[in-house]
């Protein structure tokens, strides 16, 4: 494992942020970390990028322990946070300048890795251009090639689609598949489902604690496989007349009627035949 988490703890005065959380990060992994606000994600990210040291428990990143070899481990990696940290008064190519000195970098090495940060965010064209002039889209992009300066092994971003309009966060998402390509892993902090469902594997935390690892797919069809959607001018009649007919047990959602069932194709052609003339479309996902 290339990030390990073994029982690790943290509190806040009497409240419990992480309650004895192990997980391990395969190398070359986009890995997400899902859960509602105070599930203990942002405590997790802070502890990750070695922000926050461990209370209990211990964490290993490429096999370096955070506490003990904390400036080792910095140097391995990529941190994206929440909140912006570019100056705005600065053009994107001196934003990664001076972040390029924090790692100790100079002259023509440093030059030629922030040309092609930007140029893999599509951003060289822009690089003398001031921050403030740039959407919410092209600042994220700046941020993500600042994190790549020291060509890190693994790259932690904290809700990175925060701020983002779709077509951002398409772009986005393309350039972490290059990443993950390119044998970065990837950890990221979510609250989106649609951004978890992009993730090789996720990790769901609700109040501390891990409730469950796995990949996507598999955590979806642990929970009911298919979901029939059916819409109809009267759920009502259609969820009664299924309920008496097939003794199917349904749910009525926002107008449409609602039916959680494994191979639930193989189930449309019944439904159809039970209630006929009172449905208006079908479909079937997970």
């Amino acid at each position: 494992m290339i990030v390990e988490v073994d029982r690790l703890t943290h509190k806040y005065a009497e409240h419990v942020a992480l309650n004895d959380v192990s997980l391990g990060v395969e190398p070359g992994e986009i890995f997400g970390f899902l859960g509602p606000n105070g599930s203990g994600k942002t405590t997790l990210f802070r502890i990750l990028s070695t922000l926050v040291s461990p209370q209990e428990g211990s964490v290993k990143i490429t096999g370096l322990d955070i506490l003990r070899d904390r400036a080792a481990v910095r140097e391995k990696l990529g941190v994206v946070f929440q909140s912006p940290s570019l100056d705005k008064n600065l053009t994107a190519y001196e934003n990664l300048l001076h972040h390029g000195h924090l790692y100790h970098l100079h002259g023509k090495d440093l030059a030629s890795r922030i040309a092609a940060a930007l140029a893999a965010v599509n951003l060289n064209d822009r690089s003398n251009e001031r921050v403030e002039r740039f959407s919410g889209g092209m600042r994220r992009r700046v941020e993500l090639a600042k994190s790549m300066l020291n060509r890190p092994i693994v790259l932690l971003l904290d809700e990175p689609s925060t701020g983002l309009d779709p077509s951002a966060r398409i772009d986005l998402w393309a350039h972490l598949k290059k990443l993950q390509s390119d044998g970065v892993t990837i950890l990221l902090t979510t609250h989106l489902m649609d951004e978890a469902d992009r993730c090789s594997r996720l990790a769901i935390l609700d109040t501390g604690k891990l409730i469950a690892c796995d990949t996507p797919a598999a955590m979806k069809d642990r929970i009911g496989g298919d979901i029939i959607t059916m819409t109809t001018d009267s759920p009502a009649d259609v969820q009664s007349t299924l309920k008496q007919r097939l003794s199917i047990e349904s749910d009525v959602v926002e107008g449409s009627v609602r039916i959680e069932r494994r191979n639930g194709h193989q189930l449309i052609p019944q439904l159809i035949e039970a209630v006929p003339g009172l449905i208006n479309s079908v479909s079937v996902g997970k």
